[in-house]
């Protein structure tokens, strides 16, 4: 009887484990869909570090990216090494790739799989802001390359296929990927996947042996903080370049008109916002003084008639301060050219348009207020000798005149000093008066008969 409630207590100490209620069973999932960024970086390593402090057998990361910046793939290599739990790396759904950085993320992992129709490697390095040369060029490829011998040689890969995607920017399917050993597995789903990682041991990077039994593990998936969505959000070049757009033309706008507030705090907002993401991605310097030049000639266009010169070139500075703003290592960590044309034109045509609009207010005469009333017309209430009082702009005003003026004569306003108005009469041309004609008072020319 005891040895019998000995194999009970046995059976149901292994069902329990074996259950998917039970927390060791749990598998935390996350999907990568963007480039490699500090966003996706810190994404990542926080989703490896919850891994590890929870009852969590694995950590599933899906990959789809078409790479990134080496500073935050190799925090996240370094994370996933480092990591409590195995991890998995799973470059899914069909047609989707693992390229450059996502390579590295890809063989670093304790399980590296990969859906069918998939695609990974190009991991050659890329230079930003310049050319290298020959020796520069070395230099990178052989650290590219012997970081990627470093993760592989641990994690029991194909060390010489996975130089070669870094030093010849090789690529490869997930056939070709697994004939070569750089995965683990090819799964056609999540099923698939769980059931192909319980069938064999986990070689972590360490070398220890783990089982992982994950046929009916219960999958938590967990998303980005708001902190890192909106992270996100502004390493995108595109979002940065329209944010330092809107923003110089919102403090442009504060600045020529004082006491408006909402430009200012706008414009004010998205250069903060945009410093903040260029700080981060790599940035040309020199693309700052294309956009500097166009405004500076957007507003010359204002105050200079130059037939429409002025401000084609402004938006055509603007188009490629825009387009080489961002030294991205792959296309998508680039300005488009399509955002760079949507954003210098209409830019352009609206800096125009308000630094038109300044110049004309400035030249235009003042019609508010007591300097427009220079200029009125009024009449003598008493007679002016020379002083007295006239009514004009539906008021009575003390006025001073250099000559005499009879009560209900016109007389226009000249001047002002104080509360008194410097006036004259109004001339009334003698043809008007009818006593002007060459041929005498009252009579008019007429043609001969």
């Amino acid at each position: 009887m005891t040895n019998l409630t000995k194999a009970f207590r046995l059976l149901a100490t292994t069902l329990l484990l074996l259950s998917p209620v039970a927390g060791f069973a749990d598998v935390l999932r996350i999907v990568v869909d963007d480039t490699i960024h500090p966003a996706s970086q810190e994404f990542i390593s926080r989703s490896i570090d919850e891994a590890g402090r929870k009852p969590y057998q694995a950590l599933l990361i899906e990959l789809r990216t078409p790479g990134g910046l080496e500073s935050s793939t190799r925090k996240i290599v370094n994370a996933i090494t480092a990591s409590r739990v195995p991890v998995i790396v799973w470059v899914t759904p069909s047609g989707s790739r693992a390229a450059s950085a996502g390579f590295f993320i890809l063989e670093s992992a304790d399980i590296a799989a990969m859906a069918p129709g998939t695609n990974t490697g190009a991991s050659h390095p890329v230079l930003l802001g310049q050319k290298p040369d020959d020796v520069m060029r070395q230099k990178m490829e052989n650290d590219s390359a012997a970081f990627m011998r470093s993760v592989a040689t641990h994690r029991g890969r194909n060390v010489k296929v996975a130089e070669s995607a870094v030093l010849q920017s090789k690529s490869f399917t997930d056939e070709e990927a697994l004939q070569l050993g750089l995965i683990n597995i090819v799964a056609r789903d999540q099923r698939d996947l769980f059931q192909q990682i319980s069938a064999k041991p986990v070689t972590r990077f360490n070398g220890d042996k783990q089982q992982l039994v994950l046929n009916s593990a219960r999958v938590v998936t967990s998303e980005m903080t708001m902190r890192e969505q909106v992270l996100s959000f502004l390493m995108d070049p595109n979002v940065a370049f329209v944010l330092l757009a809107l923003g110089i033309l919102g403090l442009w706008a504060e600045f020529n008109h004082p006491g408006a507030v909402l430009p200012g705090v706008v414009g004010g907002l998205s250069i903060i916002l945009a410093i903040f993401a260029l700080n981060i991605l790599p940035t040309r310097y020199a693309a700052f003084a294309l956009i500097l030049l166009a405004f500076i000639l957007f507003v010359l266009e204002g105050f200079i008639t130059s037939h429409g010169v002025l401000g084609a070139g402004g938006v055509v500075a603007m188009f490629f301060g825009g387009l080489l703003l961002v030294n991205g290592p792959i296309p998508e960590m680039r300005v488009h050219w399509i955002t760079a044309l949507s954003v210098s034109i209409p830019f352009g045509i609206i800096a125009v348009f308000l630094v038109t609009l300044i110049v004309r207010s400035h030249g235009r005469q003042v019609v508010t207020g007591m300097q427009g009333m220079i200029g009125e017309i009024g009449i003598a209430e008493t007679a002016l000798t020379p002083g007295g009082r006239i009514f004009v702009h539906g008021e009575t005003w003390s006025a001073l005149s250099p000559v005499n003026v009879a009560v209900g004569e016109s007389v226009v306003v000249r001047a002002i000093n104080g509360l008194e108005l410097k006036v004259e009469p109004v001339a009334v041309p003698s043809q008007i008066a009818g006593t002007g004609s060459p041929n005498g008072p009252g009579l008019e020319d007429s043609a001969p008969t």
